[in-house]
Protein backbone atom coordinates (compact mmCIF):
# COMPACT_ATOMS: atom_id res chain seq x y z
CA UNK A 1 0.00 0.00 0.00
CA UNK A 2 2.97 2.50 0.74
CA UNK A 3 4.66 1.81 -2.63
CA UNK A 4 1.50 2.56 -4.38
CA UNK A 5 0.84 5.94 -2.22
CA UNK A 6 3.89 6.44 -3.05
CA UNK A 7 3.70 5.97 -6.46
CA UNK A 8 0.62 8.10 -7.09
CA UNK A 9 2.37 10.72 -4.96
CA UNK A 10 5.06 10.82 -7.42
CA UNK A 11 3.05 10.63 -10.66
CA UNK A 12 0.76 13.73 -9.83
CA UNK A 13 3.72 15.40 -8.62
CA UNK A 14 5.45 14.97 -12.82
CA UNK A 15 2.94 17.09 -14.30
CA UNK A 16 3.22 20.10 -12.35
CA UNK A 17 7.01 19.98 -12.58
CA UNK A 18 6.76 19.36 -16.18
CA UNK A 19 4.41 22.53 -16.95
CA UNK A 20 6.63 24.83 -14.54
CA UNK A 21 9.45 23.47 -16.63
CA UNK A 22 7.94 23.69 -19.97
CA UNK A 23 6.76 28.05 -18.99
CA UNK A 24 10.30 28.62 -17.93
CA UNK A 25 12.20 27.42 -21.58
CA UNK A 26 9.24 29.08 -23.28
CA UNK A 27 10.05 32.37 -21.50
CA UNK A 28 13.69 31.49 -21.20
CA UNK A 29 14.34 34.58 -23.40
CA UNK A 30 12.12 36.98 -22.97
CA UNK A 31 14.34 39.00 -21.10
CA UNK A 32 11.43 40.42 -18.55
CA UNK A 33 12.83 41.40 -15.42
CA UNK A 34 10.97 40.32 -11.92
CA UNK A 35 10.26 44.36 -10.93
CA UNK A 36 8.50 45.25 -14.64
CA UNK A 37 6.41 41.35 -14.14
CA UNK A 38 5.16 43.23 -11.11
CA UNK A 39 4.18 46.39 -12.13
CA UNK A 40 2.18 44.29 -15.07
CA UNK A 41 0.66 42.07 -12.73
CA UNK A 42 -0.71 45.03 -11.05
CA UNK A 43 -1.50 46.71 -14.50
CA UNK A 44 -3.73 43.78 -15.20
CA UNK A 45 -5.30 42.96 -11.79
CA UNK A 46 -6.84 47.42 -11.88
CA UNK A 47 -7.80 46.60 -15.41
CA UNK A 48 -10.09 44.03 -13.76
CA UNK A 49 -10.92 45.19 -10.58
CA UNK A 50 -11.07 49.43 -11.17
CA UNK A 51 -11.98 48.76 -14.99
CA UNK A 52 -14.21 46.24 -14.91
CA UNK A 53 -12.44 45.46 -18.07
CA UNK A 54 -13.81 41.62 -18.33
CA UNK A 55 -17.51 42.46 -18.48
CA UNK A 56 -16.87 43.21 -22.29
CA UNK A 57 -17.96 40.14 -23.81
CA UNK A 58 -15.49 40.18 -27.00
CA UNK A 59 -12.65 40.92 -24.72
CA UNK A 60 -9.09 39.28 -25.74
CA UNK A 61 -5.76 39.02 -24.69
CA UNK A 62 -4.69 41.94 -27.37
CA UNK A 63 -7.80 44.04 -26.00
CA UNK A 64 -6.49 43.91 -22.48
CA UNK A 65 -2.83 44.00 -23.83
CA UNK A 66 -3.70 47.51 -25.43
CA UNK A 67 -5.81 48.88 -22.20
CA UNK A 68 -2.98 48.50 -20.39
CA UNK A 69 -0.26 49.69 -22.93
CA UNK A 70 1.88 46.71 -23.02
CA UNK A 71 3.36 44.31 -25.17
CA UNK A 72 0.79 41.35 -25.77
CA UNK A 73 3.48 38.91 -25.13
CA UNK A 74 4.56 40.34 -21.60
CA UNK A 75 0.93 40.10 -20.25
CA UNK A 76 0.99 36.42 -21.30
CA UNK A 77 4.37 35.90 -19.50
CA UNK A 78 2.90 37.65 -16.61
CA UNK A 79 -0.53 35.64 -16.32
CA UNK A 80 0.94 32.30 -16.90
CA UNK A 81 4.01 32.45 -14.77
CA UNK A 82 3.16 35.15 -12.12
CA UNK A 83 -0.83 35.08 -11.87
CA UNK A 84 -0.40 30.95 -12.56
CA UNK A 85 -3.05 30.68 -15.17
CA UNK A 86 -3.80 31.47 -18.79
CA UNK A 87 -5.94 34.34 -19.94
CA UNK A 88 -9.29 32.76 -20.04
CA UNK A 89 -9.16 31.43 -16.87
CA UNK A 90 -8.86 34.62 -15.23
CA UNK A 91 -11.39 36.47 -17.51
CA UNK A 92 -13.74 33.56 -15.91
CA UNK A 93 -12.45 34.44 -12.49
CA UNK A 94 -13.35 37.63 -12.85
CA UNK A 95 -16.36 37.52 -14.39
CA UNK A 96 -17.78 34.84 -11.73
CA UNK A 97 -16.43 36.82 -8.79
CA UNK A 98 -19.13 39.68 -10.46
CA UNK A 99 -21.83 36.96 -10.87
CA UNK A 100 -21.34 35.68 -7.17
CA UNK A 101 -21.81 38.93 -5.99
CA UNK A 102 -24.74 40.34 -8.44
CA UNK A 103 -26.64 36.99 -7.52
CA UNK A 104 -26.14 37.90 -3.39
CA UNK A 105 -26.91 41.64 -3.84
CA UNK A 106 -29.49 41.27 -6.46
CA UNK A 107 -31.90 38.73 -5.96
CA UNK A 108 -34.37 40.10 -8.46
CA UNK A 109 -32.08 39.63 -10.99
CA UNK A 110 -32.44 36.39 -13.40
CA UNK A 111 -29.51 34.61 -13.49
CA UNK A 112 -29.59 35.03 -17.44
CA UNK A 113 -29.65 38.56 -16.74
CA UNK A 114 -26.31 38.41 -14.77
CA UNK A 115 -24.89 36.31 -17.04
CA UNK A 116 -24.64 38.64 -19.64
CA UNK A 117 -23.93 41.76 -16.97
CA UNK A 118 -20.69 39.94 -16.20
CA UNK A 119 -19.76 39.52 -19.50
CA UNK A 120 -20.42 35.84 -21.14
CA UNK A 121 -22.09 35.34 -24.04
CA UNK A 122 -23.40 32.03 -23.65
CA UNK A 123 -25.19 29.49 -20.62
CA UNK A 124 -22.61 26.91 -21.16
CA UNK A 125 -19.46 29.21 -20.96
CA UNK A 126 -21.13 31.17 -18.01
CA UNK A 127 -22.35 27.90 -16.11
CA UNK A 128 -19.28 25.61 -16.54
CA UNK A 129 -17.13 28.51 -15.47
CA UNK A 130 -19.35 29.27 -12.38
CA UNK A 131 -19.32 25.44 -11.76
CA UNK A 132 -15.29 25.24 -12.06
CA UNK A 133 -15.08 27.92 -9.33
CA UNK A 134 -17.48 27.84 -6.87
CA UNK A 135 -18.37 23.76 -7.24
CA UNK A 136 -21.97 24.78 -7.94
CA UNK A 137 -24.70 25.95 -10.19
CA UNK A 138 -25.39 29.54 -10.12
CA UNK A 139 -28.91 28.95 -9.25
CA UNK A 140 -27.27 26.20 -6.22
CA UNK A 141 -25.16 29.49 -5.45
CA UNK A 142 -28.28 31.78 -4.87
CA UNK A 143 -30.44 28.92 -3.02
CA UNK A 144 -26.90 27.87 -0.51
CA UNK A 145 -26.58 31.87 0.32
CA UNK A 146 -30.27 32.62 0.59
CA UNK A 147 -30.37 29.50 2.81
CA UNK A 148 -27.21 30.09 5.11
CA UNK A 149 -29.07 33.74 5.91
Amino acid sequence: MKKFITHFLNRRETPLKTHETALSLKYQKSGLKSSEALEIKKKIHLAFEQDKIHKNNDLGLNDLSSHISVDRYKVSQVINEHISVNFYTLLNQYRVKDAKNLLVESPYLSVKSIMYEVGFNSKTSFYGAFKKETGLSPNDFRDLVKFAS
